[in-house]
């Protein structure tokens, strides 16, 4: 096998746009401020795009030090301002309540106008907390560039499909579809990291979403149970797994990946 790291994307702000990264340090809860922050409903309830599409068409731009940010808005507008953590409440994510602070500054108003409805913008309080899985410790998912050619090629489309829809962090490239599910319990050195992946991932609705214009633009639910229903997984409609980090390490986009023999 000669597979290396095809792209590496993070979540900032949870259900916003991912961004594309060159370089990561994979720490052992995940990346340190990946999903660190998240978008609330009045009752401290996390949104996700699954509510509120548009969201995954908001592109946040942070400083290095994460203390201004930018939402490039849907109709082209921009807001901007310092990154100021205002009072401390409590996030429900997942069935777990989760310690964060609100942020002060425009953002909520701004993603109130976009939702509809009052939500306010909220950093957590420690790292990992805003990934899935968070209390697997599944700091890492891995998807392999071949399994996107899979949906492809079920769902009968051409052109690749955007990897942005799945949101996980790690791609691979030079691997056959789906070899990912066959990595589960086992030790796979990626760059100078170690991770462990534990289980397979059950997609939504979510991934139906164009990443550019939050709007369904291609059903991959019904790509996946074409090809994927009968297979024996740890989730339904599963596509990608994810992963504990054993070793930390810094990765790199075109960093090898190789599963480790015993």
């Amino acid at each position: 096998m000669s597979a290396r790291v095809a792209w590496i994307h993070v979540a900032p702000i949870k259900a916003l746009a991912i961004q594309e990264l060159v370089r990561v340090d994979l720490g052992p809860l995940g990346v340190e401020n990946d999903r660190r922050f998240c978008i609330v409903d009045p009752d401290g309830r996390m949104l996700n795009a699954k509510r509120v599409h548009l969201f995954v068409a908001v592109k946040p731009h942070f400083d290095d030090s994460l203390r201004r940010l930018v939402l490039d808005m849907p109709d082209g507008t921009k807001v901007a301002g310092s990154l100021d953590l205002g009072s401390a409440t409590l996030v429900t994510i997942y069935g777990r309540s989760v310690p964060a602070h609100v942020v002060d500054g425009p953002w909520s108003d701004a993603l109130s106008t976009l939702a509809e409805r009052p939500v306010r913008l909220v950093r957590f309080d420690a790292p990992g907390e805003g990934v899935d899985r968070a209390g697997e410790r599944a700091g890492a998912s891995l998807l392999s560039e071949g399994s996107l050619r899979a949906i492809a090629d079920a769902a009968g489309v051409t052109g690749a499909v955007d990897p942005r829809r799945f949101r996980m962090l790690f791609g691979i490239f030079g691997v056959d579809a789906h070899v990912e599910d066959s990595w589960i319990g086992s030790r796979v050195h990626i760059g100078e990291a170690v991770v462990e992946p534990g289980g397979n991932i059950g997609r939504c609705a979510v991934t139906t979403l164009d990443p550019d214009h939050g709007v369904p633009t291609f059903d991959t639910l019904a790509a996946i149970g074409k090809y994927r229903r009968e297979k024996v997984t740890t989730e339904p409609l599963p596509f990608g797994v994810w992963a504990r980090v054993t070793k930390a390490g810094v990765v790199r986009v075109g960093d090898s990946v190789e599963i480790e023999t015993t």
